[in-house]
């Protein structure tokens, strides 16, 4: 990592996408944003994907991430539930890669570990914890902030160690390393 990284947390989702900002210097993380994109009110899927790509990108394009931590889908028992939840983390990744920014997946249970080290650990306990480490005044009403916040932690923590995660730089490294997504 350079002397002083920015890192883009995101908490995909299709009712709310959270996200949060760190900068890293010395390894010291200092809080520089969080919030979350609020999307129940659109009826239309492919809408809600079209906010959370713009968004994606007018954070990109506002605070210059190095790099960005994304949550992964977990397998659920509704299919089409799981199928949008994709569709919201691909259209995030996407606009990671149209500005080429290493993009770093994560799973819930490994966020969780880094963050409270409970892999198990509720979304209460992830934010009152990065409230301690972050000096967090007040914590948002909805805590998908904070879990989009906990996906930059996470890589914070791991980055010597995210040669184990799946980690892209741009379509040419996703095609390189996903050879049998590939229609010849």
């Amino acid at each position: 990592m350079q002397k002083s990284t920015i890192i883009l947390g995101i908490d995909p989702g299709t009712t709310i996408m959270g996200f949060g900002l760190i900068q890293v210097e010395s390894n010291t993380m200092k809080l520089l944003h969080m919030n979350e994109l609020i999307l129940k009110k659109y009826e239309d899927h492919f809408l809600k994907l079209h906010y959370i790509f713009k968004r994606t990108i007018e954070l990109i394009d506002n605070y210059h991430p190095d790099e960005i931590a994304i949550e992964a889908p977990f397998f659920g028992k509704n299919v089409q539930s799981m199928l949008k939840l994709g569709r919201a983390q691909g259209t995030a990744i996407a606009a990671g890669l149209s500005r080429e920014i290493a993009i770093t997946e994560y799973s819930p249970k490994k966020i969780k570990m880094a963050i409270t080290g409970n892999g198990n650990a509720s979304k209460e306990q992830v934010a009152k914890m990065l409230q301690q480490q972050l000096k967090i005044k007040t914590l948002p009403k909805n805590l998908d902030a904070t879990d989009g916040l906990a996906a930059a932690v996470c890589h914070f923590y791991n980055r010597e160690k995210s040669e184990y995660q799946k980690t892209y730089t741009g379509w040419s490294a996703f095609v390189n390393q996903n050879p049998d997504k590939i229609k010849s």
